[in-house]
């Protein structure tokens, strides 16, 4: 089992840097999958047991200048390792003026990922910072708790306002309730509201637009004969959503969310070489 990689290209390293931040900020621990081709991060408490699960994918090749990989067996040529993206993006952020920087799958007293910032210095020798940031290797008989998310059949799906103006609101809301109900319909209008003994609180958006699916066949038999004005809600920990809007360092060319009525959101944000799904389970 072998794994090493490099990164020269300086946007290639803030970019990689900041999608790091952004699973720091969801996950305290999270599963990161190798494959010749593909990064993937993967959080998945049980979304029954109220737990919110992501799925972020990205290819070596848009991020990494050398990438090598040998996994567990021939047939099987993939590695999980279990880590603390917090520690990952700590590393990353010593490197922000890197000439380059190497990460290394290493086993010295213990499994690391080895992050070895090269540094520009005055004179011809370069100044190496080694970072060890302890893995748990994930054993071939587990992979299959950490398979990509299967997305339930979904009521509505619509594209997401501003991020921003979503986050300022979220915000806003999250000092009066600790819940908050997303709605949305086929008519591209969505709804954050927040409903307390005490108060009452609904942001209206307009005109959002509804993916091509929306009404293809994902949702064919429930949204046939229905009303595109009708709303599908769900309740979810504010919290959570927060998390993920707080998150974004990157301004995702598309976001959209999926409203499986009473049972869970799905969020999908993408952007160019990256792909982020994140489920928040409703709370009944």
């Amino acid at each position: 089992m072998r794994f090493r990689a490099k990164i020269v290209d300086l946007a290639c390293l803030n970019h990689f840097s900041r999608i790091i931040n952004t699973i720091a900020k969801l996950a305290k621990t999270c599963i990161l999958r190798l494959t010749v081709c593909k990064l993937y991060f993967i959080l998945s408490d049980k979304v029954a047991n109220g737990g919110a699960s992501m799925w972020c994918e990205l290819s070596q090749g848009n991020f990494f200048d050398e990438f090598q990989m040998e996994g567990v067996a021939a047939e099987h040529n993939e590695i999980y390792l279990e880590f603390v993206p917090e520690n990952l993006w700590r590393a990353l952020k010593t490197a922000q003026s890197a000439k380059a920087v190497k990460i290394k799958l290493t086993n010295k007293h213990c499994p690391c990922l080895r992050v070895a910032v090269e540094l520009p210095s005055l004179s011809s020798s370069s100044r190496i910072v080694t970072h060890d940031i302890p893995v748990g290797v994930i054993p071939r008989r587990m992979w299959n708790d950490f398979r990509e998310p299967s997305v339930p059949d979904f009521d509505v799906s619509i594209y997401l306002p501003v991020l921003k103006t979503m986050k300022s609101v979220v915000e806003r809301m999250k000092n009066l309730s600790n819940f908050i109900v997303i709605e949305a319909n086929l008519s591209g209008e969505m709804n954050l509201k927040i409903e307390t003994d005490l108060v009452s609180v609904t942001t209206h958006f307009k005109d959002l637009g509804n993916p091509p699916w929306a009404s293809e066949d994902r949702c064919q038999s429930s949204a046939q004969g229905r009303d595109l004005e009708s709303m599908a809600e769900a309740c979810i920990d504010i919290k959570k959503l927060q998390q993920l809007l707080a998150g974004q360092q990157v301004n995702p060319t598309k976001a959209l969310c999926n409203i499986v009525r009473k049972r869970i959101v799905h969020f999908i944000l993408l952007h160019e070489e990256v792909s982020l799904q994140y489920f928040i389970p409703a709370i009944a």
